[in-house]
């Protein structure tokens, strides 16, 4: 990447900077959260659809912990790359891009690992049914054992978007969402001389696409990232910098983690209750993905240009960092909870549930979309705090939205649901009530930060 490309950093419009670096994350983000939809749209119209996105419901968890441990090692490297740059260490900044490819190699390895002797007892945890359970143990264990896509672009997107190489990120991103889209119904019904795979298919064209999104990624980094060196030796790891990688990266894979631990949670407690609340909740979730990774993208142009600011001292380009951040992703949640608020009935129809579990989702998307525009303040937060390296802020935002202030709600709520499901809606009021909560802690959280980091400036 040539030498420009970084210093924009330090030196462009704050608000245009993030416009034009953060909308090609921002379409990248949405992008994937919209082939999770129609993933879930193609499975749904199968014979037996609504099994079959129960299964996927389940699978998700583990899923969400892979992209976890990717995006959350990405995000140590990304904030340590960028610092790195920003102090005019090319050297160092080389060699955690090279041990970010180390680290790689060795969560893909552990997730294979997982792939062969836990799927089973993972899926038998929460659910009994035989037939929703022998589907989500094929669709994960193929996801499981074919997790070099997943982990290597996960870390290469963050290394791409440190290097201000945002465009190139996307592209690969598209690319591989696109390739998953057109093999989806040829893998899953049976098309073009292919046999018809099912949910395995379903899998089979997901890997295919996180496959090429990697490779086009790795292309992009040897090809135009001149930021750093490549080359064997910067594989090599070293011990400071796994842990300069980390210091940032484990409280970003844990607060990533939290939603799988969430869902889980969320799939065992409201299973309780109706085995339709779990199908509706998880065809809400990735629904709501949608507007949430939109917010995500923001939050993951924010951290890089916060971070090279800080390692140039700049405060008034830190504060503008923060300013603008914020009123960018409220902006974003705002329209998302307009949008769905407009068009839940419509989204719902999409997919083949019954009339309880299509009503049970309606009311999911109008009541916890409520919630956006708080959940906004919070992820963009989580931007600056990690940018900052204070990366303990970001986990402790993380806790209070995925656990703290949502399971023992939900299993409230959950408790208070009549035997028909009339009064079902109820157990969606958890999330508003997680939401504004934390959004309250987080503002708490960055005058602390301020007062300590960029005050002093």
């Amino acid at each position: 990447m040539e030498q420009k490309s970084v210093e924009k950093m330090g030196t462009a419009p704050i608000g245009k900077l993030m416009l034009s670096m953060g909308l090609p994350v921002i379409l990248s983000m949405m992008l994937q959260a919209l082939y999770n939809i129609v993933d879930s749209g193609f499975v749904s119209n199968m014979a037996d659809g609504e099994n079959a996105l129960n299964a996927l419901t389940l699978a998700f968890p583990v899923q969400m912990l892979m992209v976890a441990a990717s995006v959350g090692t990405g995000v140590g490297v990304n904030v340590l790359l960028a610092k790195s740059l920003g102090q005019q260490d090319r050297e160092k900044a080389s060699m955690v891009a090279g041990n970010a490819f180390f680290l790689g190699i060795a969560i893909t390895l552990a997730f294979v690992l997982f792939g062969l002797f836990g799927v089973s007892p993972y899926v038998a945890s929460q659910t009994p049914d035989p037939v929703v359970s022998g589907m989500a143990v094929k669709y994960l264990r193929i996801c499981c054992i074919c997790p070099v896509g997943i982990v290597f672009f996960g870390i290469l997107e963050k290394l791409l978007q440190a290097t201000g190489l945002t465009i190139h990120s996307t592209t690969a991103q598209i690319s591989g969402a696109l390739v998953n889209i057109v093999l989806d119904p040829v893998m899953i019904y049976g098309l073009l001389g292919c046999p018809a795979l099912g949910v395995a298919g379903a899998a089979y064209a997901t890997v295919t696409g996180q496959l090429a999104s990697f490779l086009i990624a790795l292309f992009f980094h040897f090809k135009l990232n001149r930021s750093v060196d490549k080359g064997l030796k910067y594989i090599r790891p070293q011990a400071d910098l796994v842990k300069g990688i980390y210091a940032v990266g484990i409280p970003a894979i844990i607060a990533q983690a939290l939603m799988s631990f969430m869902t889980y949670g969320i799939n065992i407690i409201l299973v309780r209750a109706s085995a339709a609340l779990v199908t509706a909740y998880g065809l809400y979730y990735k629904i709501q993905q949608f507007i949430l990774f939109a917010a995500f993208g923001l939050r993951d142009t924010i951290t890089p240009i916060v971070s090279f600011n800080n390692g140039t001292r700049n405060k008034k380009r830190i504060t503008d960092g923060v300013k603008y951040g914020v009123l960018y992703t409220l902006a974003i949640m705002l329209a998302g909870t307009a949008a769905l608020e407009l068009f839940a009935v419509p989204l719902c129809s999409v997919f083949r549930l019954s009339g309880t579990t299509e009503d049970l989702c309606v009311s999911a998307i109008r009541i916890i979309s409520v919630s956006f525009a708080f959940a906004g303040v919070s992820i963009a937060l989580q931007g600056v705090f990690q940018a900052l390296e204070g990366g303990d802020s970001s986990l402790v935002i993380s806790l209070c939205r995925q656990l703290l202030f949502v399971l023992p709600f939900a299993w409230l709520f959950t408790s208070l649901i009549s035997p028909g499901l009339e009064n079902a809606w109820v157990v969606w009021l958890t999330f508003p009530i997680a939401e504004i909560a934390t959004s309250a802690a987080a503002i708490g959280l960055m005058f602390k930060i301020f007062r300590k980091k960029v005050a002093l400036l």
